[in-house]
């Protein structure tokens, strides 16, 4: 997914989101570890998305501190 797209995202929705790409993550490691895996560049794509939706999220947290 893209930034813009984890911006336009709820907090709740983003924090589901979150949890999902770890679960994810957590999976394709898992896999990579019973010799499952056959793409590793998932496991590079995944933590990219956590890390974008992260951001986002800190993002938004600090907008919205900024408009008390």
């Amino acid at each position: 997914m893209k930034v813009s797209e984890y911006l336009a995202m709820k907090p709740e929705e983003l924090t589901a989101k979150i949890n999902e790409l770890k679960t994810e993550l957590f999976n394709l490691r898992f896999q990579l570890a019973t010799g499952q895996l056959e793409n590793t560049m998932q496991i590079q794509a995944v933590k990219r998305d956590i890390a974008r939706a992260l951001t986002a999220q800190t993002q938004a947290q600090k907008k919205a501190a900024q408009a008390r």
